[in-house]
């Protein structure tokens, strides 16, 4: 784990460094996606079983083995514990509440001349959830995708969802039956991505695909879109942690676990004025770490891509933080609310000594997928707005036409486009002579 100091005489690089994967894309990976979504939208379900036999150690000879019924969900829901089963609705629904005021509506309003001009509002047909099944089961994951798209009144959910070995995670099929998803297909990697994009005998085409996966998975969502709609092509999970050396050091500590967990390259990062404190944290790192049962994960991603970084005071902090735009950002300080003006890149703020950055993950109510490797500079976490989509409305009356038709000439004229020109000037009263 890099400490740097606030000397300032390489920071900058050393930062930047520390950030180097945001740029990071394998040229063999993307190789290998472009062939595998090339095959997919030639030879449909048979690609698909192909390439999941292959690359998820599995036996099966159709796509029928791959799909999952509601009935099935039902029965994956019904298997869990009574307390599981009850917290995994308690955080359904803290996540439909929070997603419902996220709701966008149609609107319209008229000149005084009588044009109307709006917007509508409408949802999209049919979405993609992407779940990851690989290191871990996230049924988080299918809250946070599928609940804001009920929400949008989304016709048709689609969940894939690999199965390494053929073992089903119920914990993921009952987040999935609780959240509405309507078909759920245990398959993963790119295969699955091209298979929402392009659609198979099996398979239906979305409209969008959301969701989070590896290297192959952004890679494959990267070369569709267009095909369809993305969230977004995350990068590794990120913990930007901001204290001012008040908080007990084993929370701050377990906070960095939080995310080094999720994978090697994954990212977490504490910022803090004071020297005392960030040894006093790295002494909680070594003294948890042991326990941990993700311990060489963790590891793995403190040592290539954590930091502890003394700041002149938690201003610079903030400045600092901006740069790296965050995906989680916790303000582990008195009075975090104080400092919010000064933070402008971030794609979830946890305020506060008591916010860990796990109960936004599971429970809080926001969404979870949020914008990594610095693209939280531009972009904001997944919700409502990402399945809806707006068309503008326009109704010209009589009397406008007169006025705007005016206008549209003159510019049209302008840019060379004679047909635009004379499309407004048929409309006029007294038609132009142009």
């Amino acid at each position: 784990m890099l400490k740097l100091s606030s000397s300032q005489a390489d920071f900058e690089a050393r930062l930047q460094a520390l950030l180097a994967f945001e740029t990071a894309q394998d040229p063999a990976v993307d190789t290998a996606v472009a062939a595998i979504c090339a095959d997919v939208k030639a030879r449909g379900d048979a690609a698909v079983v192909e390439y999941t036999n292959r690359f998820d150690r599995m036996a099966v000879a159709s796509m029928a083995e791959l799909t999952l019924s509601r009935d099935e969900l039902k029965s994956a829901h019904d298997r869990l514990p009574e307390h599981v089963r009850a917290a995994l609705t308690a955080a359904a629904e803290r996540v439909r509440r929070y997603h419902e005021k996220q709701l966008a509506h149609s609107w319209s309003y008229e000149d005084e001349d009588g044009t109307l001009l709006g917007q509508q509002v409408t949802a999209l047909d049919r979405v993609g959830i992407y779940v990851p099944g690989g290191k871990a089961s996230y049924p988080s994951s299918v809250l946070m995708n599928a609940l804001p798209a009920k929400v949008a009144g989304v016709g048709e959910i689609i969940m894939v969802v690999p199965t390494p070995n053929g073992e089903r995670n119920d914990l993921v099929l009952a987040a999935a039956y609780i959240a509405g998803v309507d078909k759920v297909f245990t398959c993963g990697g790119a295969q699955a991505v091209a298979a929402l994009a392009y659609g198979t005998e099996t398979v239906p085409q979305v409209d969008k695909i959301t969701g989070p996966g590896n290297a192959w998975v952004a890679a494959a969502k990267r070369r569709v879109f267009g095909v369809v709609g993305i969230d977004m092509v995350a990068g590794p999970s990120e913990i930007l942690v901001i204290c001012d050396g008040n908080t007990d050091p084993d929370w701050i500590a377990m906070d960095l676990f939080s995310q080094a967990e999720h994978d090697e390259i994954a990212q977490a990062i504490l910022l803090c004025p004071s020297a005392e404190y960030i040894a006093r944290v790295e002494a909680s790192i070594e003294k948890l770490l042991p326990a941990m049962p993700r311990r060489a994960i963790i590891e793995a991603s403190l040592r290539n891509r954590g930091a502890l970084i003394q700041v002149r005071d938690l201003e610079e902090a903030c400045a600092i933080s901006n740069y790296i735009a965050p995906e989680h950002l916790e303000l582990s300080v008195e009075h975090a609310e104080r400092y919010l003006p000064q933070l402008k890149h971030a794609g979830a703020i946890f305020m506060g000594r008591f916010t860990s950055e796990s109960l936004g993950d599971y429970c809080a109510g926001p969404n979870h997928v949020l914008p990594t490797s610095r693209t939280a500079r531009f972009a904001s976490p997944l919700g409502v707005y990402d399945f809806q989509k707006r068309s503008s409305l326009i109704r010209v009356s009589h009397a406008g036409a007169q006025k705007l038709g005016q206008i549209a000439s003159i510019l049209a004229h302008g840019e060379g486009l004679t047909a635009h020109a004379r499309a407004a000037e048929l409309r006029l009263d007294t038609p132009s002579a142009s």
